[in-house]
């Protein structure tokens, strides 16, 4: 395997870590958002149960002070779990980019490759052709 190849592959190794790891941070943002929607379904539960046991409403201070304080936690996390997607959504880009630079500088050297070994052929089939004119005819009279 050549060194350009091998450069390939570890950007593409790194490319594929850094998927992983963003889609583990999607995954966990989303958890947090779900965690969210959770609590607005368990308030909205309580809501109606007070409305039909009116005794419950004495509880409904506490229990709103108490979903107050998970909403924002929850809100919290999601923002910082958002601005660490954020950042892995580039980490990712770079890699890509990266990638990308080491496939185009792999390409372009197969391509100097390439037009090498034409120019030498080239070379060779001239200099043949030159020592095939330089002979005297077969047969000759």
């Amino acid at each position: 395997m050549s060194w350009e190849q091998s450069l390939i592959r570890i950007a593409g190794y790194e490319v594929e870590t850094r998927q992983k790891r963003l889609a583990e941070v999607v995954a966990r943002r989303e958890a947090a958002e779900m965690r969210l929607v959770m609590l607005d379904a368990e308030i909205e539960a309580e809501v109606a149960y007070i409305r039909s046991e009116p005794l419950a409403a004495f509880h409904q201070a506490g229990y709103m002070a108490g979903c107050k304080a998970r909403r924002i936690g929850f809100l919290s996390d999601i923002d910082r779990v958002a601005a660490e997607e954020a950042g892995a959504r580039d980490a990712l880009a770079e890699a890509f980019e990266s990638q990308k630079k080491y496939e185009h500088v792999a390409a372009d050297m197969a391509r100097r490759k390439a037009k090498e070994a034409a120019r030498l052929e080239t070379a060779e089939l001239d200099e043949l052709g030159v020592r095939q004119a330089s002979r005297p005819p077969a047969g000759g009279v």
